[in-house]
């Protein structure tokens, strides 16, 4: 099956990593980043500021990439904060899209299924491309479908834990039911083997942050996570074998060994 590119509103992205700028050490720590793994898109907040997002030097890093940008209402707790800084961030970036987060819950930055789906339905009424960050929740991804979203955006787990994958039930359920959607998993991938088995469901892309942001060589992490990536999506295309219970010879059996007949004819 051959390769295709990810299209978003008739964009292609150069790739599937969707890559976070909040918490760098230093603006030149963030450029290498993204010099390293190339992302699809880059997310950047309004609310949210940090080392190597203050200043004139971030932004002249961010735009000097050509790289299109997923603005985020991080940080946002309701519905009216969350509609505020969206329609702030059209007018600042010019871009329609908008990476929707409104949470619900301090401990695990769990979003608020309820907020989540009214500020949703408020966006796109307002002509957004709407990117909800959201729990596995089956029920409401078809609610969010059902307002006009042909992308979500179900954290893998909770926001910066690096806990990687932590339903995956739920997340295949996901990917089974809406063949035809962009799934993006976002939030608590923290090594690139979590995001490669993620891609080897079938998903369509990975938003991560702090997996970089944090690492001891961010440059470098960004870059291995770029190769996971595509790797777990190459996989996918290519056609995994289905696990099963029993061993299975790979070397299929037609006859004796060979050398079994040849010790066969000296006896004789």
């Amino acid at each position: 099956m051959k390769k295709q590119s990810l299209i978003i509103d008739d964009i292609t992205l150069s790739s599937r990593l969707f890559l976070g700028t909040a918490g760098y050490p230093s603006p030149d720590i963030l450029r290498q980043a993204i010099e390293a793994s190339n992302p699809g898109l880059l997310t950047v907040s309004l609310r949210r500021e940090n080392i190597a997002g203050t200043g004139q030097k971030f932004w002249n890093i961010i735009k000097g990439f050509g790289i299109p940008i997923l603005p985020n209402t991080a940080g946002c707790y309701n519905v009216q904060e969350a509609v505020t800084t969206a329609e702030m961030a059209r007018e600042i970036f010019e871009c329609n899209w908008i990476k929707l987060e409104v949470i619900g819950d301090d401990y695990t930055l769990q979003p608020d299924p309820f907020a989540l789906l009214e500020a949703t339905q408020q966006l796109i009424e307002k002509g957004f491309t709407v990117f909800p960050y959201m729990t596995e929740d089956i029920v409401l991804a078809e609610k969010l479908i059902e307002a006009g979203c042909n992308i979500l955006m179900p954290w893998g787990s909770p926001i910066g834990s690096g806990r990687g994958l932590n339903n995956l039930y739920a997340l295949k359920m996901l990917r089974s039911r809406f063949p035809d959607k962009t799934l993006v998993v976002d939030a608590g991938i923290g090594a690139p083997s979590h995001a490669t088995a993620a891609m080897e469901l079938g998903y369509d892309a990975i938003l991560l942050n702090t997996a970089v942001s944090k690492a001891k060589d961010p440059a470098m992490m960004a870059g291995a996570f770029a190769k996971a990536i595509e790797a777990g999506h190459t996989g996918y295309l290519s056609g995994i074998v289905e696990a099963q219970e029993n061993a299975s010879a790979s070397t299929p059996v037609i006859d004796k060994p060979f050398w079994h007949q040849e010790k066969s004819k000296i006896k004789q």
